[in-house]
């Protein structure tokens, strides 16, 4: 009971420190080439650099599908030459990151281009951090731990979910323990990055809405942050906006370059967004869902958020009733609950309609009890969430995603 007291205490100490830090220390926005064949664009703007050889860090799927070898032959048209890490795995573990440093170190890369998903961005991130610190993944673990700036970094995401080409930060998971850890530093964000819908016009349906909640998650989390400012508003609002307009229509039709354009934006908007809010609840509960059972990081959200919100529904109403007026859901005439009440259902009327599974098969109770604690360690003093739920509740919240009676 007395925990249960002390805790709020040191959160807000914590989080007070954490709005200092942001307000403080500014967060870089890279260059930005947009639309088909902005990659290639970005190629040519690295070829002004005379770098003496870039590591492409990427995972080995998106190499056995060709997508790699059109970039990695441009950059060595334009005289730069390349290696190649294909070493990335979903969630990948700081053994992935060695690996790839050992390469980089080896083959004397100067600079670092990240093609593929949050995972591959992440842990390029974190390599081109640690070769110019000399230090290794785990020494970089925690907010601003490296002296140096990173190595040149550049980033080709080929999902629209995490927004990883703009944030502060970097996950890298504990292969032994299977915790995930977070590497925050400003450091670590590319110096330039392209958003090219060609690129992601092969992403399966599912791997689309998967990633497509993931950027609406980060939006409606910095929405509801304390940290939020008329700022990040700019960003969540429009992300979410974007989400809700074109998410289905890049799900129905990959080659539909409009929609992925727009995913593309809504995800990065998120990103910039959540540099300074944080996530939520949504987040800490998914990432034990992943821990525990494998779930993949967008789908995981897409089983938490609707139970987040509902939770949320008193304590951030008026937040989330301004954010259903600005998506047109409901009028200024309208009470707040009536308004946060149709926000909530576009929510789910979304869900509903993507080809998301939000079944966890095997969810067990004798994991409620640990998952909690983790779910809490990583929210309390962390994020700027509208109240914070004590272990209890979000056993409660557990509960629920497993369809097990309270």
């Amino acid at each position: 009971m007395i925990t249960d007291l002390i805790t709020p205490v040191r959160s807000k100490a914590q989080l007070a420190a954490l709005k200092l830090i942001t307000k403080l220390i500014p967060s870089p926005i890279p260059n930005m080439f947009l639309g088909a064949q902005s990659r290639l664009r970005l190629a040519e703007h690295m070829a002004h650099f005379d770098f003496k050889r870039v590591l492409l860090v990427t995972d080995d799927v998106l190499f056995k599908l060709g997508v790699i070898s059109p970039i990695e032959e441009h950059l060595n048209e334009l005289g730069v030459k390349t290696v190649v890490y294909r070493g990335v795995t979903p969630d990948p573990g700081f053994l992935v990151v060695e690996k790839g440093l050992e390469v980089l170190r080896q083959n004397e890369c100067d600079a670092v281009l990240a093609i593929g998903g949050g995972s591959s961005i992440d842990a390029a991130k974190v390599m081109a951090l640690a070769a110019s610190n000399k230090k290794t993944p785990q020494g970089l673990v925690g907010i601003l731990k490296a002296r140096k700036p990173s190595l040149p970094l550049f980033a080709i995401p080929t999902t629209a979910g995490t927004g990883s080409e703009v944030t502060i930060g970097a996950v890298i998971s504990d292969e032994t323990t299977h915790i995930k850890h977070l590497v925050i530093d400003p450091k670590v964000v590319p110096l330039a990055a392209a958003l090219d819908p060609e690129i992601m016009a092969g992403m399966p349906k599912s791997v689309t809405a998967d990633t497509g909640i993931d950027a609406l998650t980060h939006c409606l989390e910095s929405w509801i942050s304390d940290f939020s400012s008329p700022e990040t508003e700019l960003y969540s609002g429009a992300g979410v906006k974007l989400v809700f307009k074109y998410l289905e229509r890049a799900c129905e039709n990959g080659q539909d370059y409009e929609a992925r354009d727009a995913m593309a934006l809504a995800a990065n908007y998120g990103g910039l967004a959540l540099n300074k809010t944080g996530l939520g609840y949504v987040h800490a509960i998914a990432h034990q869902l992943g821990t525990q059972y494998g779930v993949p990081h967008g789908r995981a959200n897409a089983i938490v958020l609707p139970h987040i919100l509902e939770v949320n529904r008193h304590s951030a109403h008026a937040r989330m009733a301004k954010l259903a007026r600005l998506c047109g859901l409901a009028t200024d005439t309208e009470a707040d609950s009536l308004a946060t009440d149709k926000f909530i259902q576009r929510v789910n009327t979304l869900l509903a309609t993507l080809p998301i599974s939000r079944e966890v098969k095997g969810i067990d109770e004798k994991h409620f009890s640990v998952m909690a604690q983790a779910a809490m360690k990583e929210a309390h003093g962390t994020y700027a969430v509208p109240k914070y739920l004590n272990k209890n509740e979000i056993i409660q919240v557990l509960r629920t995603i497993s369809g097990q009676p309270a």
